[in-house]
């Protein structure tokens, strides 16, 4: 076990209050805090956002929140005042905004940005989507948005990376410098034998989770409404689709037929209980990146799913996957019935997808990475900053250039 060290503070900078009953995203955060927590930091949170009714409440969790306003001084007293040893950007845009601040006021801070997805990635594939082409790694080095991420990568001392298709992509195809990026996927719970799921006979229906806020949700949901849930309904007359998610835009909404076992349910008040009521939980995903909350979700609660190469991505290493990963609709159809109505084919899925939560998901052996990685860097900063000598040089460049475009906006607000 670690010794914990009472005097280390962690500044999470993040983009929004996080949300764990909303988004994968929020959930994310919260284990990500509470690995910080374990170690003993003064953890404070800062956000320019504002708070929702569905934020969680941080403060009952023993830590300290600050209102932040971007292209704002005020940000430099708050960062020296606290003086971090661990600062952590939630996603690129955060460190865009604040990392040469941070930089600047808290320079022997270790600079963490969690990626949550590829935010670059997953925009160039909804374009190629969109225009109906396929996706490159060319279409995504040639965007704007992967030079801008790409840039905060190099900046930050470690990059906390949730799939291993990304960060494949990141090593083979920009040869970043494998120091620089840890990959770490969500954080849960080992499937244990006392673990009780409900059994095959108890279960009904499918399911699908996913927030509104979210464009390939969206798409998913219009495709299993005009494609896929005819086709499995016509095999399967007497069996329903549950549509779950926070923030359902009013076009999602009004899919609801319960003649046609489409049921748009709106936000889960627990999504245990919902995935675990379902027989099979289904994910055509046609575009997105990162690794889906709802898909390991489903592993988690016993529930095979059917989903497509996009949403298995990263995901399963050489594993099989808890289901089936078919991008052929009709195929995908296929699949789902042959889980919902064979037993034995449900019940295999169903233990490939505690295997996959203990080999690849495991809390207890990620956080020990995790944990020795930033003492590794803590010990070794200087050089490790010397080593990053792309990172040193977007350090200076941007500095200036951010720097006095923020401070060029602050005086203008002023007037």
């Amino acid at each position: 076990m670690y010794l914990k060290e009472h005097h280390k503070s962690l500044l999470v900078i993040a983009l929004v209050w996080p949300e764990p009953a909303s988004t994968a995203a929020g959930v994310r955060m919260m284990q990500l805090l509470e690995v910080f927590k374990k170690q003993g930091y003064a953890i404070t949170v800062a956000s320019a956002a504002s708070k929702s009714d569905y934020s969680a409440n941080i403060e009952a969790l023993g830590f300290q929140t600050a209102d932040i306003k971007m292209n704002d001084s005020s940000f430099d007293v708050l960062v020296k005042n606290l003086n971090p040893d661990v600062v952590l950007f939630d996603r690129f845009l955060t460190e865009e905004q604040f990392g040469w601040r941070v930089a600047e006021n808290c320079p022997d801070a270790l600079r963490i940005l969690d990626t949550e997805d590829l935010h670059s990635l997953r925009h160039v594939r909804e374009q190629c989507f969109k225009k109906d082409i396929p996706f490159t790694t060319d279409a995504w080095l040639a965007d704007d948005k992967t030079k801008r991420e790409i840039a905060s990568i190099y900046r930050c001392d470690l990059s906390l990376i949730i799939s291993s298709y990304e960060l494949e992509l990141l090593t083979d195809v920009l040869n970043i410098d494998k120091s620089l990026l840890l990959l770490l996927p969500f954080m849960v719970d080992e499937v244990t034998t006392k673990t009780i799921w409900k059994t095959f006979e108890e279960r009904t229906d499918f399911v699908f989770i996913g927030g509104g806020k979210h464009a390939p949700n969206i798409d998913a949901v219009k495709c299993l409404k005009s494609i896929i849930w005819p086709l499995i309904r016509k095999q399967l007359p007497a069996a329903k689709l549950h549509i779950y998610g926070a923030y359902l835009p009013q076009q999602i909404l009004e899919m609801h037929n319960p003649a046609a076992g489409f049921l748009v349910n709106g936000r889960a008040e627990d999504v245990n209980e919902v995935m675990q009521s379902a027989k099979v939980c289904l994910a055509p995903l046609r575009f997105g990146a990162g690794i889906k909350g709802k898909l390991l979700s489903a592993m988690q609660n016993g529930t095979p799913s059917v989903t497509t190469t996009i949403g298995a991505e990263g995901m399963h290493g050489i594993l099989d996957w808890n289901g089936y990963v078919e991008n052929d609709h009709t195929a995908f159809v296929e699949a789902a019935v042959r889980l919902y109505t064979t037993e034995l084919t449900w019940q295999n899925a169903q233990d490939q997808g505690k295997t996959l939560v203990n080999a690849l998901y495991n809390k207890h052996n990620l956080e020990h990475i995790f944990i020795d990685k930033i003492n590794q860097l803590q010990k070794g900063l200087i050089t490790h900053r010397i080593q990053n000598f792309t990172g040193a040089l977007l350090q200076h460049q941007t500095m200036t250039a951010t720097k006095f475009m923020s401070k060029w906006i602050e005086e203008k607000n002023k007037v």
